[in-house]
């Protein structure tokens, strides 16, 4: 895989250089509550643009139905984009047409623009490989240089991520050299022990890693919404928390191998249940108990891990030389259920491990809970991405980078 310094070695000076990065960052009425990604591109940008390049800077954003929805517009990220960069970025308001050609073609070395939302473009994301060839092709006649930065993107066979790299020359960006290096640590360079903690709603999007992980970590830590299957499947009753019945054979079967391989894979024994999901709006005090993880009531449901359960998590990644977290422990965003994806994070900002927070959820809940990223190994931009690279899947961005 070429990497950014090599392809500034030869000289971008007076290139159009197509940066696919990944600014798909949450927006509350057109407000971003939480810039991380595009932090994370900034070096890339910044430095070829440093170097002379005419930097053309492209992403999704949400899930528009491949036309342009002035809901999912990259305006705010290109916005932002600008006061990080303490210079102004330009922005097209379509992705190929007559927007794009005009503000690409009266960049001068040295600048920055936007082109909008990649999806507004149903050849994006099309599972038809001429319309999404197609679209790459008109995506191609904007630049002469590909470089690829879009971390949480590179599992997709997206067009601006498989298919526009085959037609330009192309390198990787600083952030995915950096996040291919992480998981290197995570799959071939492991130091033991090595813990794993995985959380969020559903077990059926883990299933897969968790499979991978039976027979190279040394303990998995369970929690959030997809414990539940978990604790259904060791034969408690959960109420109406969070249940996927149809997984609980396949989880039962992933016990019984972890007992085998010798893996340590442990369920919460306290919970926080209440009979009335949280208002994340107002959030208004909620009303809870603190129930063993065997006496869910009937009425209720599971919304976070309680304090037995925090402690014991703590204690399981204290002598950690390695933690790989992917997945919220609770309803992180209210604060009467954010006490065991907090107690996670900081008993990972305790250890003396090399510690990694999987993006999406994650990496947004320790920049929402006040704390400081500096203080973890890596936080990853690409929850989805990370957890295909861990299953040991082919990610078709990097396979087109390294082409």
């Amino acid at each position: 895989m070429k990497t950014i310094d090599e392809l500034l070695a030869e000289g971008v000076k007076g290139k159009r250089v197509f940066v696919r990065a990944d600014l798909n960052v949450p927006l509350a009425e057109g407000t971003i509550t939480d810039d991380g990604r595009i932090r994370a591109v900034l070096p890339t940008i910044a430095k070829l643009a440093e170097s002379g390049a005419r930097v053309v800077v492209a992403s999704h954003l949400g899930r528009p139905k491949g036309a342009p929805d002035p809901a999912f517009s990259l305006a705010p990220a290109a916005a932002r984009l600008g006061e990080l960069l303490g210079a102004e970025v330009a922005f097209a308001t379509d992705t190929v047409g007559a927007s794009a050609k005009e503000t690409v073609g009266a960049l001068t070395d040295g600048r920055v623009a936007v082109i909008e939302n990649l999806r507004f473009n149903a050849g994006e994301t099309s599972k038809d490989d001429v319309e999404r060839g197609a679209f790459a092709d008109q995506l191609a006649e904007l630049a002469d240089v590909y470089v690829g930065d879009g971390f949480g993107a590179v599992h997709r066979k997206h067009a601006s991520v498989f298919d526009l790299p085959a037609r330009l020359p192309h390198a990787a960006g600083y952030l995915i050299a950096t996040e291919v290096g992480v998981l290197k640590k995570l799959t071939d360079e492991v130091r033991p022990p090595y813990v794993v903690v995985l959380g969020g709603a559903k077990v059926s999007d883990k299933l897969a890693v968790i499979d991978e992980l039976l027979g190279k970590a040394d303990r998995l830590l369970i929690g959030g919404g997809m414990a539940y299957t978990f604790l259904y499947a060791k034969g408690y009753e959960v109420g109406i928390s969070l249940l996927q019945k149809d997984q609980v054979d396949v989880v039962k079967e992933y016990m019984a191998r972890a007992e085998a391989n010798g893996v340590e894979l442990v369920l919460p024994v306290d919970i926080l249940a209440s009979a009335e999901f949280p208002d994340l709006k107002t959030k208004a005090p909620a009303d809870f108990t603190v129930v063993d993880a065997d006496g869910i009531p009937a009425d209720k449901e599971g919304l976070d891990i309680g304090p037995k359960t925090r402690e014991l998590y703590a204690s399981k990644i204290a002598d950690a030389e390695t933690v790989f977290w992917n997945g919220p422990l609770g309803v992180f965003e209210h604060p009467d259920y954010a006490g065991g994806t907090r107690a996670i994070a900081q008993a990972l900002v305790d250890s003396d491990a090399f510690t990694v927070v999987g993006g999406g959820d994650s990496a947004a809940a320790v920049r929402t809970l006040g704390f400081d990223e500096n203080a973890f190994g890596h936080i990853s931009t690409g929850g989805g991405a990370s957890l295909e690279y861990l299953e040991g899947k082919t990610l078709p961005g990097l396979a087109a980078l390294e082409g």
